[in-house]
């Protein structure tokens, strides 16, 4: 399970598609993950 203890809606992977296609005007460089916090390593 992830840190935010659910899977994300298709929505939320849609918007953050679209941020980076279309407002992201700024942003070079860098990979963000959409992954809930999974990538985090949290241990609990």
């Amino acid at each position: 399970m992830t840190p935010l203890k659910r899977h994300g809606t298709v929505g939320e992977v849609a918007a953050a598609v679209l941020f980076l296609a279309f407002g992201a005007t700024f942003t070079t460089g860098s990979e963000p993950a959409v992954d809930g916090g999974l990538g985090e390593r949290l241990t609990v």
